[in-house]
């Protein structure tokens, strides 16, 4: 019964995309694109694809490791590939990895899929300062550090930048993620300005506003493996669909059942500054 009811539910709440390989060769093969956060779940799902598809790719992440396993796997399947094992919360080494990408020849599309998760009440974090300066380290200022090291590129080639956000950063925050909502809140913020500056000169800038999916990150949270939730190749057919189209974002059909209480009260809230005034 439980298996049946989390199977109603998933099909109710989650539905991908699915992308033909014959499409996805057609777009992305020669293509050079960069995925940061690329050795784990969304990122590595997303190698894989593009690794079946014939691009070229650039891969960023901490582990090493699972870094070389996908770029042995780039190099059995005839793709130009190459990794750079970078902890994008360190300055130093950001700084590093963006005076290599400047001497990159072309991007066409840029993934920015690395994140830090992590939930932790602010009663709980008052001496925990550390928390938030990480958080916003990788969620915000590699995103920022790494597009403007690439929109030169981008400009070039008429590419795009595909952040991975959360689907909750759409509704109002639950308690013990301020550090993560602050940060995802901020780098939404970015990519929007971004896009609407640069649509114009042949860059796009999407957003993915993603729901729960099943990685090392969420499942390390009890609650959530209980959940209905995306897989990490799902979200990852997420991103490819959001990529080769025109849209803003992708969120959940779900998500914007909470925009109505702010429609329904916008007249209202006009109302109130009329009087005031």
């Amino acid at each position: 019964m439980n298996n049946i009811l989390y199977k109603t539910a998933k099909a109710l709440l989650y539905h991908s995309p699915s992308i033909s390989k014959s499409t996805l060769c057609k777009i992305f093969g020669g293509k050079r694109v960069i995925i940061s956060g690329a050795s784990h779940g969304i990122g590595k799902a997303l190698a894989l694809k593009l690794i079946e598809a014939g691009a070229d790719l650039f891969l960023i992440a901490r582990t090493e490791s699972e870094l070389q396993f996908l770029h042995d796997k780039a190099r059995q399947n005839g793709c130009n590939v190459r990794i750079s094992v970078t902890d994008l919360r360190n300055r130093n080494e950001l700084d590093r990895l963006c005076s290599v990408l400047k001497e990159l020849p072309r991007v066409d599309f840029f993934f920015c899929n690395a994140g830090k998760s992590i939930n932790r009440r602010i009663e709980d974090a008052l001496d925990r300062m550390h928390d938030y300066d990480r958080t916003i380290d990788l969620n915000y200022k590699s995103l920022v550090a790494l597009s403007l090291t690439l929109i030169p590129k981008l400009r070039q080639s008429g590419g795009k930048i595909i952040y991975t956000s959360s689907a909750s950063c759409l509704y109002p925050a639950a308690p013990g993620w301020s550090a993560y909502h602050a940060s995802k809140c901020a780098a939404n913020i970015w990519c929007q300005t971004a896009d609407s500056e640069l649509k114009h000169k042949g860059v796009r800038v999407q957003i993915a506003y993603m729901p729960l999916v099943h990685t090392t990150m969420s499942d390390a949270t009890e609650m959530y493996r209980k959940l209905p939730a995306f897989s990490a190749e799902e979200a990852a057919d997420i991103l490819l669909s959001l990529s080769i189209s025109n849209k803003r974002c992708y969120k959940p059909w779900w998500a914007s059942l909470t925009e109505i209480p702010a429609i329904c009260l916008s007249p209202l809230i006009r109302k109130i500054y009329s009087l005031k005034k």
